[in-house]
């Protein structure tokens, strides 16, 4: 009895693989909606959503993902670079990387949002949470 449960135990998993496997090659269209989605701009991401009639939660996840892949598949940036040149991985790669998309951020000189809190003469937390905003209305009237 105690050679036979172990033989059932796999002979189960081997199954239950192999249902799993055949019930993979049944959806074909699944996996050719799923390779365009790695290598979709970021606008079409909202098309490809729409077009899944996705919704709340699962639209918003399926937008970070897509417009994730996207950034991939254009390539590293230079800072990724910079980065791999240096040897950086986990924590110290994040930090870095943050910083110097920052740092490139802030040479490329300010924004519209930038100047008109400083024609208003705003400072400190005031001042960021201006541009915050600005720069968050600023994207959404683009769309």
């Amino acid at each position: 009895m105690r050679n036979l449960l172990p033989l059932i135990a796999a002979v189960g998993l081997t199954l239950s693989f192999a249902l799993a496997h055949a019930a993979d090659d049944k959806k074909p269209a699944a996996t050719a909606t799923a390779a365009p989605a790695a290598m979709a701009a970021p606008g079409s991401c909202d098309a490809m959503a729409a077009e899944k009639k996705l919704a709340g939660a699962a639209k918003t996840s399926f937008l970070k993902k897509c417009e994730t892949d996207a950034k991939a598949a254009a390539g590293p940036s230079s800072c990724d670079t910079m980065a791999t040149e240096k040897k950086l991985a986990g924590a110290a790669k994040t930090s870095f990387l943050k910083k110097c998309e920052t740092d490139a951020k802030a040479a490329a000189g300010p924004s519209a949002c930038d100047s008109k809190a400083a024609e208003k003469k705003l400072a400190g937390a005031a001042k960021t949470s201006f541009v915050k905003k600005c720069e968050a209305d600023a994207v959404a009237a683009k769309k």
